[in-house]
């Protein structure tokens, strides 16, 4: 029996409906990560440890693989790990870490060539600056000859700058001289012409440091070194920096034609000791009940102020997305959190949008409503 008119025009009508359904569907699900989400606004990001790196546990990696689209290596490519003695380069770690990049189609960033801590030993014993401008050549050369058309970017200098925006007296400082910033840029750029080069620090918010950093900026473009973006690591709390001294961090940075990333972003819950200065590391403050409210979980209460954050921080990113490259949250989940021992070794903080049981917090939504709206 052949079907009838009206019989073919349901069944029509039916198929259109089940497929207009099956896009609405897969546009939700594909929507359903933070980079996907993102997409075309700007890379998201995570810091890699070395156990991710090896891809030690594949709930871990099918967890960065959904959400993020560019990574960066939280410790292995420090100077004291790449080169721990003179000449003697250890490339096992950090060669993982770009195949893994490449393997889940990712942005890869490098971090980082020149940084004061987490220093080779042996570096910091050099006396004269013409034994510093070789290793500094040496060094810089060998990495990023290494990895020249794989790594896509470079924190070539990072914190650099003590809080008033004066230079920090880093050993190379001391050494060499304030220009072995514009010679590690220029040796940089002389390997990989391609490759973009960032100077990376923290409490670029403040006015002083900002204005340090904006300086810096000016020189290395005033003395012909490429540099084609600032890291602002975003290190920050519930409260503070305002959005306004964020805001103005992007305008001032973008005015000089440079990109802007938030390099290194978590949003600590806890309160932070009298006296601590952003994200140096050397500084260390005695544990006890009060700097250590939340030991076992974070209260629902708090958990919607961080979401809170998390969303008018995000706002602040769209609006400003077209001189934002990459935003690069400092670790997967809250366990990995190096905040969890800064600046008191022992607390239990919660600054990322995932749990410690790789789970999405309310923070995580947050961030995800903002796309979902559109």
């Amino acid at each position: 029996m052949k079907p009838t008119k009206s019989f073919l025009f349901l069944f029509s009508a039916i198929l259109a409906l089940s497929s207009c359904n099956n896009k609405i569907n897969s546009q939700s699900v594909a929507k359903n990560s933070l980079k996907n989400a993102y997409k075309g606004d700007f890379y998201i990001g995570t810091a890699l440890d070395i156990n991710q790196i090896e891809e030690k546990d594949p709930k871990v990696t099918n967890l960065i693989s959904k959400e993020f689209n560019s990574i960066t290596p939280e410790n292995i490519m420090k100077s004291m790990f790449l080169q721990p003695e003179e000449n003697k380069f250890e490339f096992d770690v950090s060669d993982k870490y770009v195949a893994f990049g490449q393997k889940h189609k990712m942005f890869i960033h490098g971090h980082t060539l020149v940084w004061h801590s987490q220093l080779a030993p042996w570096m910091s014993k050099i006396k004269d600056s013409a034994s510093m401008a070789n290793m500094l050549t040496n060094h810089i050369t060998t990495v990023v000859k290494r990895y020249k058309g794989k790594i896509d970017s470079w924190d070539v200098v990072n914190e650099a700058l003590n809080e008033d925006g004066s230079l920090r007296k880093s050993v190379f400082l001391k050494t060499y001289g304030k220009n072995f910033i514009t010679h590690a840029f220029k040796t940089a750029a002389a390997i990989d012409s391609k490759v973009e080069l960032y100077y990376n620090d923290y409490n670029l918010c403040n006015v002083k440091k900002r204005q340090g950093a904006v300086e810096l900026v000016k020189n290395l473009q005033k003395n012909g070194a490429k540099i084609d973006g600032v890291g602002e690591q975003g290190h920050w709390h519930l409260d503070t920096p305002t959005l306004e001294e964020i805001e103005q961090t992007i305008l001032d940075f973008s005015a000089l034609g440079v990109k802007v990333s938030f390099s290194e972003l978590d949003i600590s819950v806890l309160p932070s000791p009298y006296g601590l200065q952003g994200a140096e590391i050397s500084q260390r403050f005695e544990n006890n009940e009060k700097m250590n409210p939340y030991p076992k979980s974070l209260p629902d209460s708090m958990q919607v102020k961080l979401a809170q954050r998390y969303n008018d921080i995000f706002k602040l990113f769209l609006k400003h997305k077209d001189k934002i490259s990459r935003v690069t949250f400092w670790g997967v989940n809250d366990t990995q959190s190096w905040l969890n021992d800064f600046p008191i070794k022992g607390r239990t903080d919660y600054p990322l949008l995932f749990d410690t049981n790789l789970q999405p917090k309310k923070a995580y939504e947050s961030v995800i409503s903002l796309k979902a709206k559109k």
